[in-house]
């Protein structure tokens, strides 16, 4: 692995909320590339939240250390890590606080002191890109949900971000509001924006994700590509997370087949034909 390529980085991460005794991050030591596309996942309280809250120095770690873009996280505010890190909350209506869109979109860009010519480029490709074009003078909260959280995604992507932080992604959202805002994202990481997401839909995980980190009991319990991670059925089923159901369908019809890929709902016409062949033959 290239240092250069490395722009995320925690070092023997442990973490404890004041209140608490036992720890919420134990011993956790990753590296994320410029340009991955990554899926954190994990039970409710498996500690995958507390994990992203570092990247962006909403919280400091107890022991160890979280170096982002070459910078460690305790030497800087959280306001100047949103040079590099963009974090996008799960609830959009716990970041949007604005009258309008475009000053919603504006507020992150003014505050890093950008000046007006590039404030104005950036409202334009971030609407451009979250399909947000024409509602620029329109009330955030009169929005949908599905459209105020592409906007939480656009005020975060106005910053020019190295990193972009998005924390469940599609909750309250159908699957169509779902799959539209996740391929967003991954056009994002096509332009080049390293990606991390948590979520609970497995699903999205398998049709987008190229690498998952699986929290379990506060650690990193496995860190893989995610055809590597989604074929381990019983071992993430041990963490309480259920699998893609094409995984389990491959795994029940076709035990002896490796899985070279991500499995998506239209390979598994390829999988049932192979089932048939086995037994015709």
């Amino acid at each position: 692995m290239n240092v250069d390529d490395v722009v995320l980085k925690t070092e023997e991460l442990y973490y404890r909320y004041p209140t608490r005794n036992d720890y919420a991050l134990v011993n956790v030591n990753l590296s994320i590339r410029r340009g991955e596309f990554v899926a954190i996942i994990g039970q409710n309280g498996s500690g995958k939240t507390t994990l992203i809250k570092h990247f962006n120095g909403l919280l400091k770690p107890t022991r160890g250390r979280v170096i982002v873009d070459g910078k460690d996280t305790t030497q800087l505010p959280t306001s100047e890590l949103a040079r590099s890190v963009g974090y996008v909350f799960q609830n959009p209506d716990h970041q949007i606080f604005a009258e309008t869109v475009k000053d919603e979109i504006d507020f992150g860009p003014k505050n890093l002191g950008f000046s007006q010519e590039r404030i104005e480029q950036a409202r334009q490709r971030v609407l451009a890109e979250m399909g947000l074009e024409g509602l620029e003078e329109e009330m955030p909260f009169q929005l949908s949900r599905g459209q105020r959280q592409r906007l939480a995604v656009a005020s975060v992507l106005a910053m020019e971000p190295v990193i972009l932080i998005v924390d469940e992604p599609t909750t309250g959202q159908d699957w169509r509001e779902s799959i539209s805002l996740m391929e967003l994202i991954f056009q994002l990481n096509k332009k080049g924006h390293t990606c991390v997401v948590t979520t609970h839909n497995m699903n999205l995980v398998s049709l987008f994700a190229r690498r998952v980190i699986v929290m379990w009991n506060a650690e990193v319990y496995m860190d893989d590509t995610t055809q590597k991670v989604f074929a381990q059925v019983d071992r993430i089923l041990k963490a309480g997370i259920k699998p893609p159901e094409v995984y389990n369908l491959a795994r029940r019809l076709l035990p002896d087949v490796q899985l070279e890929r991500p499995i998506t709902p239209e390979d598994l016409g390829d999988l049932l034909m192979k089932v048939k062949d086995k037994f015709h033959r």
